[in-house]
């Protein structure tokens, strides 16, 4: 009888380490994320499932904001996970522009330094594009603003339907969760992998 105790014990203790473990791990590491919306059309389209890196900009305490290292900085073209500053929703965006840029954008088109990124259907960051979708407009402009050092300018690349950057300003670098690697599912399509 001791013996059957002491095995169930085992047992649990055992499963109560992995999930532990795992919640370790997807606070600290990688994680998933389902995407709600056609906020980030044409790159991203609602129900698709995206892996995040969580240890793109650093690797940080399990279950806090607090960084052990850092490991880079955030770039323009970057799919990133935070969390909203308006609401505290978990949002992914396209980081458009960095600490130190000014930034203009009439009728969804994005001018970064005094330099066009692109025109109605897509925009260069570097090596990476987005495809965008401005079936809905561009949504409000932005004259001119600065964007403070150690914070970044994240927007949706529907720009008539999202909810970003416009609206609740320059989100500090310190908050972004992880930086989307790939989408793994798209429905209609199953299992897949696109890179971001």
């Amino acid at each position: 009888m001791f013996r059957r105790k002491s095995a169930i014990a085992n047992e649990i203790f055992q499963l109560g380490l992995i999930v532990v473990l795992m919640l370790v791990f997807r606070s600290s590491f990688a994680d998933h994320y389902h995407v709600p919306s056609g906020s980030m059309e044409y790159t991203l389209m609602p129900g698709d499932r995206v892996v995040v890196d969580k240890t793109a900009y650093g690797v940080r305490i399990p279950f806090t904001t607090i960084d052990l290292f850092a490991a880079a900085t955030p770039t323009r073209g970057d799919v990133v996970v935070f969390d909203s500053p308006s609401d505290g929703d978990r949002l992914i965006k396209r980081i458009v522009a960095i600490g130190g840029d000014i930034v203009a954008m009439t009728d969804g088109q994005l001018v970064v330094n005094g330099v066009p990124l692109g025109d109605a259907l897509s925009e260069s960051y570097g090596e990476r594009f987005a495809t965008l979708n401005l079936n809905d407009g561009g949504g409000p402009d932005i004259e001119s603003l600065a964007v403070p050092t150690g914070m970044v300018l994240a927007l949706g690349d529907h720009r008539g339907n999202s909810q970003d950057g416009r609206f609740f300003g320059a989100v500090p670098e310190t908050e972004i969760v992880g930086r989307a690697l790939g989408i793994y599912y798209r429905r209609g399509e199953g299992f897949t992998w696109r890179k971001l």
